[in-house]
């Protein structure tokens, strides 16, 4: 994969979502599994099904992606396609943005964004350009190894509960 062009997942968003969490671009796993955070070691799916209060990692793909979309939550990156090897960040180059300013047509409910890690979290501006309230959340990639899980979740709780999507208690 180290020279090609890579092309990332579609949104996963609907006309009730209030909250899209955004990542970099797919890493590796989550390419060959057609997936959003298909890693067995992140924490995505865990941290999200925490605060919703539904075992996600439990379900199948579609039904994780069904559960999510029911509680206002969406999926995306900030890049649409790029030239990496491996999984890392840091090894991204050529990138070229998803249209984050049309995420607000197909999200019409849309309030908040919350960028998965520091990668993204270099679109904050464009996010907080469209309106939109705008979160910086450390990543829940494996390779954020010096984030515990409970204070991964700690993190994330804030944006989503301004947001209405974790239950309470979540």
């Amino acid at each position: 994969m180290s020279g090609e062009l890579l092309e990332g997942l579609p949104p996963v968003v609907g006309r009730a979502t209030r909250l899209v969490v955004l990542g970099s671009f797919p890493g590796a796993a989550s390419l060959a599994a057609s997936q959003y955070y298909a890693h067995p070691r992140n924490h995505f799916w865990p941290i999200v099904g925490a605060l919703i209060g539904v075992d996600l990692a439990a379900l199948p793909y579609r039904e994780r992606l069904a559960v999510i979309k029911t509680h206002g939550l969406g999926l995306w990156d900030i890049y649409a396609r790029c030239r990496r090897e491996g999984s890392l960040d840091v090894a991204i180059s050529d990138a070229e943005p998803n249209d984050l300013v049309g995420l607000k047509r197909r999200a019409p409910k849309l309030q908040a964004v919350a960028h998965n890690g520091g990668e993204s979290a270099r679109a904050a501006r464009v996010s907080a350009a469209l309106g939109l309230s705008v979160h910086r959340l450390p990543s829940t990639s494996p390779a954020n190894a010096s984030w515990s899980f409970e204070r991964k979740l700690a993190a994330w709780r804030a944006a989503f509960e301004a947001s209405g999507i974790a239950t309470i208690g979540g």
